[in-house]
């Protein structure tokens, strides 16, 4: 028999298997994996699925993601969970005018995202850090909703909760005190299992370490359960009986705009269908009626015929209606303009839009932003801004007007509530995203904002959904999209203001400038830890 000679291995040589290396492929791809996990966890919170739960554990795992992570590693990662949750949440982008625009959009945020994750991870390292943590998240919420163009809020945390328990709070600090206690909430869930994991590791319990943690999930809770009195949906002055109107349109997509004498005859339609079930006693006489952004690409002014239109509608429902029309200046740029319209008097009164989309409305940079995209040719003639808040009286109600895309800044909804508006109308135009969920984000902004400033909202669309929304934030009545319709209903109207309302961009400045010190705290650190090296 011939002997077996087994090798053995030299200690002094590493020995490197086949299944060592793919251990150290898959630990090092772990963090990477669950920033992405974590992206998408927060745009599944996101309408419209009622999951708006999912945005804990989003938040604990990237807390877990950027615990004590280099400033470098941070940004990286950061930008992987930042495109887990642009990317899908904003595909309806790219909804008639292909990846690129999409893409370019969804990476811009993300790296927003990024950069904050890298304050996040810097302040991981103090005592206390979801607070921090939870600040640094509302302070780059706070640049990516005004910087570039304008800034874009779409994203914000607050505005995937309108069915949250965290709600109430939109009432106590707006978007941003509503965005903090969830993003705490979340963070400080990881934290608590941290402390966990310590004490199961070591026997010892961490007493101020753990009660820090505890307080980071239980204080938001109890705060919003606090805050649950100020959503009131009383009648304070008395009701009011609205029609929204949803026209349609001939076709998705933003080709509809090629069709604009036939979305301004639906609209018309409706409105005049809407008289005769009046007339036949099927709804209510409405106080005022309420159209849509665009429902008149026609400008009024300047073309009859649009005019005789609109009149005869105006006429046949017999009460003032609010027109979303193009407005043509002879000099200068377009304006988006909802017309007060009187059947007696015709036009009356305007608001201009005053938040005006970027590459949608205007084109920044046209001449480079051709090299990607043609569509920009589409908008041969940029739209301007508007300047005077906006707000109606219609048959008595003081009604505030924010259209469509406004609805995502906190100023331009504000404003109309400290003019005096009752009522809050958003008249929205989404007929160019198809059926994405674009409408339902939109819709759940309303939502979010009547909580905020204790105030009805409708919103009347184009092509859907349309809604009736109460001050608690329940929607009344809604439409199915891409259908011709009409919703009629009385609201309560309400003038006392709740103290987000009252406080203004107050609460955003405080929490920013939490952010601010706990970032330089962190850089103060920083410095004396490679000093006393």
């Amino acid at each position: 028999m011939s002997a077996t000679i087994t090798p053995v291995d030299d200690p002094q040589q590493p020995v490197t298997t086949p299944t060592r290396l793919g251990r150290r492929l898959i630990s090092r791809l772990v963090r990477p994996a669950a920033a992405v996990i974590s992206g998408v966890l927060l745009y599944l919170s996101f309408p419209p699925r009622p999951l708006w739960w999912l945005v804990l554990p989003g938040f604990a795992l990237l807390g877990w993601v950027l615990y004590e992570r280099r400033l470098r590693a941070a940004f990286g990662l950061g930008l992987l969970a930042g495109l887990g949750f642009m990317l899908p949440l904003l595909h309806w982008t790219g909804e008639e005018v292909g990846p690129v625009p999409w893409l370019a959009l969804a990476a811009a945020e993300a790296l927003f995202i990024a950069v904050g994750c890298i304050g996040i991870a810097a302040v991981s390292r103090l005592a206390c850090w979801p607070v921090w943590a939870a600040a640094v998240w509302i302070l780059d919420e706070g640049i990516r909703a005004r910087v570039p163009f304008g800034g874009f809020p779409w994203g914000k945390i607050a505005f995937g909760q309108a069915d949250s328990m965290f709600l109430p709070l939109a009432a106590v600090g707006g978007t941003p005190l509503l965005s903090f206690a969830v993003v705490l909430c979340g963070f400080g869930l990881y934290e608590a299992v941290r402390q966990f994991r310590i004490y199961r590791s070591t026997s010892e319990m961490p007493g101020a370490a753990v009660a820090a943690a505890t307080a980071t999930v239980l204080v938001p809770i109890a705060a919003a359960f606090a805050a649950q009195p100020l959503v009131d949906d009383s009648a304070e002055d008395g009701t009011a009986t609205v029609a929204a109107i949803q026209g349609n349109v001939p076709q998705l997509g933003l080709d509809f705009n090629a069709q604009r004498r036939a979305v301004l005859d639906n609209h018309a339609r409706r409105t005049e269908q809407l008289a005769q079930d009046v007339k036949s006693g099927k709804v209510p006489q409405p106080d005022f009626v309420l159209w849509p952004e665009n429902s008149s690409d026609l400008d009024p002014y300047r073309n009859a015929d649009a005019r005789i239109v609109i009149d005869e509608a105006v006429k046949a429902i017999g009460v003032p209606t609010v027109i979303g029309a193009v407005v043509e200046p002879d000099t200068g740029k377009l304006r988006n303009t909802l017309i007060q319209w009187d059947p007696e008097k015709g036009p009356v009164s305007t608001y201009d839009k005053r938040h005006i989309q970027p590459f949608g409305e205007y084109i920044p940079m046209r001449s480079f932003v051709r090299h990607f995209s043609s569509e920009v040719d589409r908008v041969q003639r940029d739209f301007g801004p508007g300047e005077k808040v906006g707000v109606f009286d219609l048959a008595g109600t003081d009604v505030g007007l924010v259209t469509c895309y406004e609805a995502a800044f906190d100023d331009a909804v504000r404003d109309t509530v400290e003019h005096g508006g009752q009522l809050i109308a958003v008249p929205s135009n989404n007929a160019t995203f198809g059926r994405s969920e674009m409408t339902y984000q939109q819709l759940a902004m309303s939502r979010v904002r009547a909580v905020e400033h204790s105030r009805s909202v409708v919103v009347p669309v184009t092509s859907g959904v349309s809604a009736i929304i109460r001050p608690d934030g329940t929607v009344a009545q809604q439409t199915e999209p891409f259908t011709a319709d009409a919703l009629v209903d009385e609201v309560p109207l309400r003038s006392s203001l709740t103290p987000a309302t009252r406080m203004g961009a107050l609460p955003e400045a405080v929490l920013a400038l939490i952010a601010v010190a706990g970032l330089g705290w962190a850089t103060v650190r920083s410095v004396r830890l490679r000093r006393s090296r």
